[in-house]
């Protein structure tokens, strides 16, 4: 797939992109599906779509694509929930957080690319059969930060999807459900205001990016009107193993992929 584009011509939004009409309706599904999920049970619409998607776009380009997707929702729900922000145990994350990030989009650019998808091969399947582990969670210090914040803010530069780092980490600090939510939702706005700054600064934020986030809007608000919505009779533990098992497929597919190629 080729992304050069000739800016002496105008051309149709297919040609800009450079993808086939199957290309696009595939994109269309996996943006509706992630964030319909997301909007039914609140898991990661990143880790959903980013392993899909990586199949039929290079992770410089889909990363971003998402960062930027995903944003706008931060922005409006860190506003909203920002009087119930833990700040105490939000500050230690932060510089570790941006450490992680700066080193991460250093990775992404400058790494062979099926070593990248190797390695989001390897954490999808990791998170996805740990997920499934019946594991406790334990009370635990603000040193956990220091783990959760440089491993957040790499894995979601890199592959965008870094939240089950904070989302452990907060566990941890055994924060309250309105506490937990408005705490992990600051958490992504200062991580991913410094991810979209870096990815611009290293020039990945390209015209056929910027059309194809432009394009899946109005997909990513279906899918999470349809989420809010939707009522299953799967219970929600079940649903989630489900989910899970998905991303070992997918997780397995990748890892065999990326090693054909190497």
């Amino acid at each position: 797939m080729i992304f050069n584009l000739d800016d002496g011509h105008e051309h149709m939004f297919l040609e800009l992109l450079d993808l086939t009409p199957l290309q696009i309706i595939f994109s269309i599904i996996i943006i509706f599906v992630a964030y319909t999920v997301k909007g039914l049970s609140g898991f990661g619409s990143g880790l959903i779509a980013i392993p899909l998607l990586a199949f039929i776009f290079p992770l410089t380009f889909i990363v971003p694509v998402l960062g930027l997707l995903s944003y706008s929702g931060t922005i409006m729900q860190s506003f909203h929930l920002r009087k119930q922000v833990v700040w105490s145990d939000l500050w230690p994350v932060i510089p570790f957080s941006m450490l992680g990030v700066v080193i991460a989009v250093w990775l992404l650019v400058n790494v062979d690319a099926n070593y990248l998808v190797l390695a989001l091969g390897v954490f999808v399947l990791s998170y996805s059969i740990y997920s499934l582990l019946p594991l406790p969670v334990h009370a635990g210090g603000r040193r956990w930060a220091i783990a959760a914040g440089f491993g957040g803010g790499m894995v979601g530069a890199l592959f965008g999807t870094g939240g089950p780092f904070y989302v452990v980490y907060l566990k941890i600090r055994q924060l309250d459900k309105n506490q937990f939510r408005a705490t992990i939702a600051m958490i992504f706005l200062i991580d991913g205001g410094a991810r979209m700054a870096s990815y611009a600064a290293h020039g990945l934020y390209t015209a056929q990016v910027l059309w194809l986030v432009l394009m899946m809007f109005p997909v990513l608000f279906a899918g999470m009107y349809v989420g809010h919505h939707l009522h299953i009779k799967m219970e929600q533990q079940r649903f989630n193993q489900v989910i899970s098992i998905l991303l070992i497929v997918s997780g397995i597919v990748l890892i065999v992929k990326s090693l054909s190629k190497l």
